[in-house]
């Protein structure tokens, strides 16, 4: 089962969460055809923002993470809440290019040279948003220069996903470990000397270790105490009836021209690429509700 632990460390200096994303990031793989390079990106991407998610205080607020990139993925989108929810596609996932040198998915290159936009729906007038330019395009990096220039929060972020031979994915999850304005200088260099000890997340991870486990990894000597744990699943909340709506506000010129073509037509999700057919009448429906 997917799920997400919240924790806290060194008498409350340090705020960690640890995630395991196997089952959505493999649903996520097979709703979008994804290559073994944009699994691994998107899969990144979602588990960061699981979490992050988490960190929003009211039901109804959202969190976006959206890579745009130069690269022949073009970037990526994923939308969270605070329950544990999150959906997500990446632009182009019919990518195919050279491992790295070291023999990992190349997710760098197949973003590129970019930007980072978080973007929170705390349900004010506004939005916020935060952007940074890419560092890496391999994401964790990406997140941890987010939080420090734009929220300025130390942090250290890990994420990972195991692609199997099969190209399944055989392991998902992350960490983001978080000091608190009043860590002192103690808590900082402990906490710098045990993240230099640990594997990486897919390591941990393949080796059978859950998102307690591995926070314990890194926290373990700190005083450690997990504070909450939450189920996380892939949730789309398309429908019929939304989009609906979203084509009565395109407008009368434009549904005219559909309903003159005769033809029934399609729209699809993005997110979980579900498709909706609207008949002409439905369409000339929804031509008298845009012009009320």
């Amino acid at each position: 089962m997917d799920y997400i632990v919240r924790a806290m460390a060194a008498g409350d200096r340090i705020r960690a969460f640890a995630c395991t994303t196997k089952e959505l990031t493999e649903y996520a793989r097979r709703v979008h055809n994804t290559t073994p390079v944009t699994t691994a990106a998107l899969g990144r991407l979602m588990a960061g923002g699981l979490m992050m998610g988490t960190m929003l205080k009211g039901e109804d607020e959202l969190i976006t993470l959206r890579i745009q990139g130069e690269g022949p993925a073009r970037g990526a989108l994923v939308t969270a809440n605070s329950k544990g929810e999150i959906k997500g596609y990446v632009n182009n996932p019919d990518v195919n290019i050279p491992l790295r040198p070291d023999g990992k998915l190349d997710v760098g290159n197949a973003f590129g040279a970019g930007i980072l936009s978080v973007i929170k729906d705390l349900g004010l007038k506004e939005p916020y948003v935060g952007q940074t330019i890419l560092q890496t395009g391999e994401v964790a990096e990406d997140l941890t220069y987010y939080f420090a220039t734009s929220e300025q929060i130390p942090s250290c972020v890990g994420l990972g996903v195991l692609v199997d031979k099969d190209y399944s994915v055989k392991q998902a999850g992350g960490f983001i470990i978080q000091l608190m304005p009043f860590a002192d200088e103690e808590t900082i260099d402990k906490l710098e000397d045990n993240i230099k000890k640990i594997s990486s997340v897919t390591s941990m991870l393949d080796s059978g270790m859950n998102p307690e486990q591995m926070l314990e990894a890194v926290l373990g000597d700190m005083d450690l105490t997990i504070t909450d744990t939450i189920p996380a699943k892939f949730a789309c909340n398309c429908s019929k009836e939304r989009f609906t709506k979203g084509l009565v506000s395109i407008g009368t010129k434009e549904l005219k021209e559909m309903i003159d073509d005769n033809k029934p037509i399609n729209v699809n999700c993005h997110f979980c690429n579900a498709n909706y057919e609207f008949t002409v009448e439905e369409l000339k429906n929804i031509l008298i509700m845009a012009k009320k």
